[in-house]
């Protein structure tokens, strides 16, 4: 199961990937598994040397009794230390977002594929667009045949 974010791909021009764990609780997980995730409106900050997802919805599980989460909370992701200096030293001087492009579970465990992006102008994404358009035509013209 994954959970894309389409909106990153469409007003980002993406520079790195780097592929990190998340630190959950054991609702939330559980509500991931189930499908009541969102990471539209998500996005990434470096404070104190830790990388933290902000703004994401994982829904409240329906079995959690007392037990259940907050749905928005900042959630604490598991990257090396290298890759932490990296992503701050974009962000911080290059004036780079951090974005989650995918949701994933790999062995069993949820992973998260973080962007380290540039925000596209309306041009750029005029052209980006266009180019969708002119491929779908293509492939739309090769299923005649």
């Amino acid at each position: 199961m994954e959970i894309l974010n389409k909106r990153a791909r469409f007003d980002y021009f993406i520079e790195e990937e780097y592929e990190a764990g998340i630190v959950l609780t054991g609702t939330e997980i559980k509500s991931v598994r189930n499908g009541h995730c969102n990471i539209k409106d998500c996005y990434g900050i470096v404070k104190n040397n830790e990388v933290f997802l902000l703004n994401m919805f994982i829904g409240q599980y329906k079995e959690g009794n007392i037990f259940n989460h907050e749905e928005t909370r900042s959630r604490k992701l598991l990257l090396h230390k290298k890759e932490i200096k990296k992503i701050a030293n974009a962000i911080e001087l290059n004036g780079l977002t951090l974005v989650p492009l995918k949701l994933y579970f790999k062995d069993s465990k949820l992973k998260v594929l973080l962007g380290v992006c540039k925000g596209k102008k309306t041009f750029d994404k005029r052209e980006s667009i266009k180019e969708r358009d002119i491929k779908r035509e293509v492939e739309k013209n090769l299923k005649r045949f």
